[in-house]
């Protein structure tokens, strides 16, 4: 029996978002349609905050991060900033007492995403990483079959994320200050799915091609595991594909459609190519309303770690990403900065 997920809320837990960019407003219009309290929002100007304010009937606009975070109405707090920023905002508002949602990628290293979990775990809040596709319906069904065992042994799995995305050499994607290339902002969607499917590699090889700023444009990596298992990603920012996506397994395979990280349709097969399996779960809005959900599961039920993406986790998916950085040579400024920089 297929779970139904609703990614519905009881209104009672109180949202603030920080930060008012373009995926800010994405989970925000998800979070008001789907019953969810957004009690306020921060920016860095008054002005930008007033203007999301008015636009998603938000009660309270703040003209400052500090100011949300410190909002004693406010539960949790969604970081909707550029990746760049992800570590100082989370670290705010966790020690504002906050619960937070960071959005992907968690954060740019390893290193910073630990320190993210490690405050959260100090101080008994719930940490959540937005990679949004993993609460859809699709993936959780995916995950029962896996678990079934009805696929045998998973031996492959292959994911896709190319996008033809601006080419503006001031454009964010294509930064290096900024965390710019395709890797954390296409490439963590098949990372994470692999993650998810196999666990963390054994090992990486990773090739990349870079743009004149000095980011990767496309990237592609093999993850090999102790028991032979392999999993193929890549990613690109300046041409597009169909991004499917399969997990291959020793009595059958999956073939997750176009766009796979979407709710999309996903077949089942066996050896003989005889479909075992058609699952179709519309949902509606863009589907970012699971994740608050299961932000909210964790917050009531007290816990600070779920099953589908544990902090934990998060840290191994950007561990993945530094791995690929290192080998195709791609440096951030923060990946210099020294263990005992202070967190404020």
């Amino acid at each position: 029996m297929t779970t139904q997920h609703t990614g519905t809320s009881d209104g009672k837990i109180r949202w603030g978002i920080l930060g008012t960019g373009f995926i800010a407003g994405l989970q925000t219009q998800d979070l008001a349609d789907h019953g969810f309290t957004v009690q306020a929002v921060g920016s860095r100007t008054l002005e930008s905050s007033k203007s999301f304010s008015e636009q998603f009937g938000i009660p309270t606009a703040h003209g400052s991060y500090e100011a949300l975070a410190a909002d004693p109405d406010v539960d949790v707090v969604y970081i909707a900033t550029p990746h760049t920023f992800h570590h100082a905002h989370a670290l705010l508002a966790l020690n504002a007492g906050k619960h937070v949602l960071v959005e992907k990628p968690f954060t740019i290293n390893a290193r910073e995403a630990q320190d993210i979990v490690a405050l959260a775990e100090a101080k008994g809040l719930v940490v959540l990483e937005a990679m949004w596709s993993r609460f859809l319906p699709h993936m959780v069904r995916l995950r029962e079959i896996i678990a079934e065992g009805s696929l045998g042994q998973i031996r492959k799995v292959t994911a896709s994320h190319n996008q033809n995305l601006p080419k503006d050499p001031a454009h964010r994607l294509n930064d290096p200050a900024l965390g710019g290339g395709a890797l954390l902002d296409l490439g963590v969607y098949p990372v994470s799915f692999v993650l998810d499917v196999l666990g963390a590699p054994a090992s990486i090889r990773a090739s990349a091609a870079t743009t004149a700023t000095g980011v990767d444009r496309q990237t592609a990596a093999i993850f090999d595991y102790p028991d032979g298992q392999q999993a193929l990603v890549d990613c690109a920012l300046d041409t597009a594909s169909n991004n499917r996506a399969a997990i291959i397994g020793t009595e059958g395979w999956i073939d997750i459609e176009p766009t796979w990280y979407n709710q999309t349709p996903f077949t089942r097969f066996d050896n003989a190519g005889n479909v075992l399996e058609r699952f179709d779960q519309p949902v509606t809005g863009r589907g970012m309303q699971y994740q608050a959900a299961e932000m909210e599961r964790l917050i009531r039920a007290g816990h600070t770690a779920g099953t589908v993406l544990p902090p934990a986790e998060s840290v191994a998916v950007m561990a993945a990403m530094d791995e690929i950085r290192r080998q195709i040579g791609l440096k951030y400024d923060a990946d210099a900065a020294p263990e005992g920089t202070p967190n404020d």
